[in-house]
């Protein structure tokens, strides 16, 4: 087995990158394609050359952003005989989180190496695969505000701080089509679409995603204001999603959506760019992740 490693060298857990090279000796990793990125956006091309490389399995060390780049590049290519593994060096880590490969180095190197191999869907929003989630409005805008600096200083606290400052945020005239149907029009705050339900802070934003049903899980929120917000996210608290009178639950294969004014879109975490339409869908079987047995 040759393996590889793509890593995110701001990103850091454990004895950080030293210790990882110390644990995948110990493991007998052989010797390893060792690349280094400093930012998330740079990580494709080193996948690409790892593949090319003649990788079985490719460790990526980061944050759900990083692994959202290096799924994206394996799907995209069509390498589902290259097994990716995660090291779970960033914020939320929502992905490895779903997976549950621990924060621990020797660990999360021991999945990888030895752990079950399993095929997992993906979404896709305009041609760009992603693992956990993606969402349009309030849910990118937060997103983005975190990543300006406060991220570094307040891990997972930076999220819900910069929600609060979207909360009062006007809602956009929306149009949404799930599998060619029309299913939702009117103001909406967010649109979300998950292949895995978990979003930051714990919160189970959809209690029937699944990343081998071939499906994304759809909700549109309407919430407006700190009280009709907090009403919404104690709902979502309790596993009761649905109930909330301000969110529309759907499934679907594909998804359209119209904005009457452009929304900024994210992906796993990643604010991408302001978008008046999107086409997204479900795409089986994409991607191969080692994980823990029985997972």
């Amino acid at each position: 087995m040759k393996v590889a490693v793509v890593a995110h060298r701001k990103k850091t857990f454990g004895a950080g990158l030293a210790g990882l090279r110390t644990e995948l000796e110990r493991a007998g990793a052989g010797k390893v394609d060792w690349r280094e990125v400093p930012k998330s956006k740079k990580a494709p091309k080193q996948v690409r050359k790892a593949v090319d490389a003649g990788a079985d399995l490719i460790f990526v060390w980061g944050g759900d952003g990083m692994v959202q780049r290096c799924v994206d590049t394996l799907a995209a290519a069509g390498a589902t005989g290259v097994t990716l593994a995660i090291l779970p060096a960033g914020t939320a880590n929502l992905f490895a989180s779903a997976l549950r490969i621990p924060r621990d180095i020797r660990a999360a190197v021991q999945i990888g190496l030895e752990g079950e191999r399993r095929r997992y869907d993906l979404g896709k929003v305009d041609g760009e695969h992603f693992a956990v989630m993606a969402g349009a409005g309030f849910d990118a805008a937060m997103i983005e505000d975190a990543d300006r600096g406060m991220k570094r200083r307040a891990g997972r606290l930076a999220y819900w701080r910069t929600a609060l400052r979207h909360v009062g945020d006007a809602p956009v005239h929306t149009i949404v089509h799930l599998d060619d149907e029309p299913w939702f029009e009117g103001p909406a705050t967010c649109l979300l679409m998950g292949n895995i339900g978990t979003i930051s802070g714990g919160i189970k934003a959809f209690d029937d995603a699944s990343p081998f049903d071939g499906r994304l899980e759809v909700g549109v929120t309407t919430a407006r204001g700190a009280l009709q917000w907090a009403r919404t996210i104690g709902t979502m608290a309790t596993g009761r999603t649905d109930r909330s009178r301000f969110v529309k639950m759907g499934s679907a294969s594909r998804v359209y959506a119209e904005f009457a004014e452009p929304v900024l879109l994210e992906l796993d975490g990643g604010a991408r760019k302001r978008v008046k339409r999107l086409e997204a869908e479900a795409v089986a079987a994409a991607v191969t992740i080692a994980v823990p047995a029985g997972t």
